[in-house]
């Protein structure tokens, strides 16, 4: 019998087969399964992370055009890495790319590493993605794990509790390896990560169209909705901030440079972390006069306080980055001439094309051009 599976040798067998047919017959057509070119199944990977199969596509085929290998995303600027990721979220993984990158040009002469221990070297690079990278594209046999993946084998196994949890984690490891089709393991990485994202879903999973359901231990005990059980998370920190956007007659707004945070551990309410040091608009965390609070900011910082133009307040923004619920109040300041400052950008506020912005920024600019239509 296999371990944890209430399998036997033939069984699994058949589960495999069973397996991988319907992932022939049933797969997506992605973009990064046109080949298995690494370096375009790493960018895959790590886009994915945390991000919608629907979202990624369009930023993955940008992205792939603009740099289409190692050498071009090491070269590139990262203001324009970041600006073609601009709206993904999670920016640390861009930058953690283009550093990887330039690790593959300064220690592998700009190609992609073949072994365990030197893609796991590469920044931003986890056992995840690793072992996804060895199987599909070089055809290894390490068998991945993520939350899709994790979600099939704990119902197919009746694994409970925290699948996070070390040692469920490390059984669920285990039972994947022991799962792995040998003889295709990048078709069943990837069967297994489709079976997880269509079929063996969180909630509802739809277990009679599933291919494998009659092998399922959860299934058989009718308790796959009570897997995985939900996590306890993190309290909710509720931040308020205020934004001037400071505009001219002729459209253009300033953006402020990206900001970068000196301390060793951010607080909620630090500014970089939440524009994602990404350019932004004059932004601070307020308390009980918030417009008050931003004049201040800005005759302090930018200009003196008889210049600070009249700040009308738009409609409120809601924003969430990880465990921080935002409420961002905007405010449009009309300038007859934007003030001057060191490193900013004036840019047209309808256009932010040539800069990479985070989604918070996004938002407080459609707010203020919403209240000029």
């Amino acid at each position: 019998m296999i371990a944890d599976l209430f399998l036997s040798s033939g069984q699994l067998t058949i589960l495999r087969s069973q397996l991988l047919h319907w992932f022939e017959t049933n797969k997506r057509d992605l973009p990064w399964r046109l080949n298995r070119n690494p370096y375009r199944i790493w960018i895959s990977e790590i886009m994915l992370q945390q991000t919608r199969v629907a979202a990624v596509i369009p930023y993955f085929e940008k992205f792939c055009a603009s740099f289409p290998d190692i050498k071009t995303l090491a070269q590139a600027p990262e203001s324009e890495v970041l600006r073609l990721w601009s709206g993904l979220g999670y920016y640390s993984r861009a930058r953690n790319m283009q550093a990887a990158a330039r690790q593959m040009v300064r220690d592998h002469q700009g190609t992609f590493p073949t072994t365990l221990e030197s893609i796991r070297a590469l920044r931003g690079v986890g056992a995840y993605t690793t072992n996804a990278i060895l199987s599909i594209a070089f055809g290894e046999k390490h068998a991945v794990l993520d939350g899709n993946v994790a979600r099939v084998v704990a119902r197919l196994a009746g694994i409970r509790g925290d699948l996070r949890e070390g040692a469920n984690w490390s059984l669920l490891q285990k039972t994947a390896d022991t799962l792995l089709a040998h003889e295709a393991p990048g078709n069943w990485n990837q069967a297994m990560m489709e079976l997880g994202a269509t079929i063996c879903i969180p909630r509802a999973p739809q277990c009679l169209y599933c291919p494998i359901e009659k092998f399922c231990r959860a299934r058989q005990l009718g308790i796959q909705d009570l897997i995985p059980e939900k996590r306890k998370k993190r309290a909710t920190v509720v931040v308020t901030l205020a934004s001037a956007i400071l505009s001219d007659r002729l459209g253009r707004c300033l953006l402020l440079p990206p900001p970068k945070s000196n301390a060793r551990k951010a607080t909620a309410d630090d500014i970089p972390t939440l524009v994602s040091g990404m350019w932004h608009f004059p932004t601070i965390a307020v308390g009980k006069n918030p417009e008050r609070e931003l004049r201040n900011y800005l005759s302090e910082n930018f200009m003196s306080a008889k210049d600070v133009p009249r700040l009308s307040p738009l409609n409120k923004v809601r924003h969430a980055v990880t465990y921080r619920a935002i409420t961002l109040l905007p405010f449009r300041a009309e300038c007859k001439a934007l003030p001057k400052i060191p490193g900013a950008k004036i840019v047209p506020l309808k256009n932010f094309a040539a800069v990479p912005v985070s989604n918070l920024t996004r938002k407080a600019a459609r707010a203020a051009l919403k209240a000029t239509e």
